[in-house]
């Protein structure tokens, strides 16, 4: 089994930033694909942003694309997503995953808990 623990959601205003965390536990292999995605309360699930192993190949959902920024270390299992510029509508659920490709939501294998962020106007 693979365990994934999200960190650094919070309450922030419009504008500002965020650096979310994900680290992985368990039998987690570094090659696995990770991604983030997130959920507002009434909405449909939707793809934020996604890396390969090593972070060479990287995804980004159109609503976020060029504000967020998915980064991976090398050295322990653990996936960044770097939050800038937030906006009210960036207000969601953000889960990590890992196991998947690209932004496929049903396929990844592993989800985490979740972690809340608020943008405020």
């Amino acid at each position: 089994q693979v365990q994934l623990v999200e960190s650094g959601g919070g309450s922030v205003q419009a504008g500002g930033s965020l650096r979310l965390s994900c680290a992985a536990s368990g039998r987690f292999s570094t090659k696995l694909h990770m991604a983030w995605f997130r959920q507002a309360p009434g909405k449909e699930r939707e793809g934020v942003a996604a890396a390969s192993f090593g972070g060479a190949f990287t995804d980004y959902g159109p609503s976020v694309k060029g504000r967020f920024t998915i980064s991976r270390d090398s050295a322990k299992p653990t996936v960044y997503l770097q939050m800038n510029s937030l906006k009210p509508e960036d207000t969601a659920m953000y889960y990590c995953a890992a196991g998947g490709f690209a932004l496929e939501a049903s396929s990844f294998n592993y989800w985490g808990q979740g972690t809340q962020v608020t943008v405020a106007s």
